[in-house]
């Protein structure tokens, strides 16, 4: 089973936000050690930032760690790397109009927080003073997401001007303060002694929040009359299907659930199946195991619509964790149906023309060109027997759902990855007959030159110049890309890393992305020494992405087994990608 996925927020100040680029910069988690407590009682968590595994550099941005839907994806990082004793991230906001508003939030100061999602592979366990300590051994991101709810004083999205992070204030008198907890909560004196050894590695706050919990562990242990009590739930059947669901899924996947679906996580199939026919109306007390999931299965409880569900959010976890870099460098749009999808370019105006005191306005022509594609649909069925669903056996169920999910990132990825390896790596045709990258189109190399060779600044140099100097469809007004992705594949990744590492600004007043700056992305499915050099798709598009606008991203819907006995499930992907313009890129074949 995995381990618990984790989360740590940070309080967010002043920002790094640039509304033209949608991007920004954060430190997302510092070795600052966070209070926490388990069974065996309160502790430090520290997360060394040399634990972490940065192999994952395409991470999700979410909406307050929501992974049930995809409209909950805000955006995605484009670079995680260590700086000093911090984890830092650059992030870009998707251009989806539901998402712009997020943006505002950010750029204004009134979103407060930012938080990554993590595993945890073995911990060390020491002491600080009297205090447990527990020092992750090794970390892989999962996500980054944008929250209120900070934690991790240390950690904040950065500001164009700002200078060292500051440490967390304390009380003028601490010892005042232990005291006056102490008394407050009637704890004995080592407790304060504990506080007192701590010294600074406890903010006012955690010593506070641990004075109720000693106080709170204290109470539990101490023998008292039984006190019946009634706590308020929620009997909205919406409610409760959505945290059945969730609870379900986490059990297919060995995610931890949320407190409100924490209490769903004992439930087996069967008893959620007989909870849904209770809630339907149904007499369920004579009823036999088989006769039961039958019963729910096919009529009108919503029980099969908790499989789905549940299928549907492990899937999507799924196909988020494997989407590829290539979604990073292309534009993303919706299309109403399937009919091809036509991307007119307009050639830009020179300038405008000067008019005399009583001279006439003369009308401007311009020229036009188009590029197209269309969506395609994909698929593939699973079948959930009887026979598995009376055993509660979801194993394979929970597996299927996770394969699809990686199925469909894999195939959006050879999708887009076509576009650009077509005609021996010149890439797709375009209108014009030509290649994408062609000698004619300025954005291609005479000569293949290896990142890690003596010449690389100067190829470097030519694609920059090249995309700089492009022109429009006039032939005359300059389009002035600006270059900010290195794409690459694992036998270049090395020496990419090597490059940029004196290409990435040493302060924060850098951290943005300027003309001398690259991200690096690599791309597990090129090959060789080739590279490219992309602008920002929200200004200079090359490729572009397409899902049905009725259903974005993998759909999973289901229907009574037909051929077998049980559940069937089908997973349905409407995706389409194409070249839409040559300008935005540059493309070395390497040595």
């Amino acid at each position: 089973m995995l381990e618990d996925i984790l989360t740590r927020s940070a309080e967010v100040r002043m920002n790094s936000f640039d509304p033209e680029t949608r991007t920004f910069s954060a430190v997302i988690a510092t070795a600052h050690a966070v209070a926490r407590r388990d069974a065996q009682g309160p502790y430090l968590e520290i997360l060394p930032p040399d634990a972490f595994d940065l192999a994952a550099q395409n991470l999700p941005v979410l909406d307050s760690h929501n992974t049930r839907t995809v409209r909950a994806v805000l955006g995605r990082t484009v670079s995680v790397r260590r700086a000093d004793a911090a984890i830092e991230a650059d992030m870009r906001l998707s251009s989806a109009e539901d998402v712009a508003p997020v943006g505002q939030r950010i750029a204004d100061g009134t979103l407060s927080g930012v938080s990554i999602g993590y595993r945890v592979a073995g911990w060390t366990i020491g002491k600080r003073g009297a205090m447990r300590t527990k020092t992750a051994k090794r970390i892989t991101l999962s996500e980054v997401t944008l929250t209120s709810n900070p934690a991790d004083p240390n950690a904040a999205v950065r500001h164009q001007e700002e200078a060292d992070v500051p440490k967390d204030t304390q009380t003028t008198d601490r010892g005042a303060l232990i005291q006056r907890v102490r008394a407050a909560h009637n704890l004995p004196e080592d407790w304060a002694t504990r506080m007192e050894e701590a010294g600074e590695e406890l903010t006012d706050d955690e010593v506070r929040e641990f004075g109720r919990e000693e106080a709170v562990a204290a109470r539990a242990t101490r023998t008292a009359p039984t006190i019946r009590t009634v706590a308020p739930q929620n009997e909205d059947p919406a409610v409760i299907a959505t945290r059945q669901t969730e609870a379900l899924a986490c059990r297919m996947a060995g995610d931890a659930p949320s407190d409100d679906a924490r209490a769903y996580m004992g439930l087996g199939l069967e008893d959620l199946a007989r909870d849904a026919l209770t809630r339907a109306g149904e007499r369920v007390g004579m009823m036999g195991r088989e006769e039961l999931m039958t019963r729910a299965m096919h009529g009108t409880s919503d029980f099969p619509e908790l499989l789905t569900g549940a299928g549907n959010r492990v899937l999507m976890n799924a196909y988020q964790r494997a989407e590829s870099v290539l979604k990073t460098l292309a534009r993303q749009r919706t299309a109403s149906d399937f009919r091809a999808l036509s991307i007119l370019k307009v050639a830009e105006f020179s300038g405008l023309q000067k008019v005399s005191e009583h001279g006439e306005i003369k009308a401007m022509t311009t020229g036009e060109t188009k590029e197209g594609y269309s969506l395609e649909t994909f698929g593939g069925m699973f079948s959930l027997t009887r026979k598995a669903i009376i055993n509660d056996d979801l194993g394979a169920f929970g597996r299927w759902a996770e394969m699809m999910g990686s199925a469909a990132a894999e195939t959006e990825a050879a999708q887009l990855m076509g576009l650009l390896t077509a005609n021996s790596g010149g890439g797709v045709k375009l209108s014009d007959g030509k290649n994408l990258f062609h000698a004619d189109h300025g954005n291609f190399a005479g000569t293949g030159v290896a990142l890690g060779s003596a010449g690389v600044e100067g190829a470097l140099d030519e694609a920059r110049l090249a995309m700089r100097t492009q022109k429009g469809l006039d032939g005359k007004t300059p389009v002035n890309v600006r270059p900010k992705y290195l794409l690459v594949g694992p036998e270049a990744e090395s020496a990419a890393e090597k490059l940029l590492a004196s290409i990435y600004p040493a302060t924060t007043d850098d951290v943005n992305v300027y003309a001398t700056k690259l991200s690096l992305l690599v791309e597990p499915r090129i090959t060789g020494q080739q590279w490219w050099v992309f602008g920002d798709p929200a200004t200079a598009p090359v490729l572009e992405y397409a899902y049905l606008s009725s259903a974005p991203g993998p759909q999973l819907a289901s229907r009574d087994g037909w051929e077998t006995l049980g559940r069937e499930f089908r997973v349905v992907l409407d995706f389409g990608c194409g070249a839409v313009d040559h300008r935005g890129a540059f493309r070395n074949a390497g040595a």
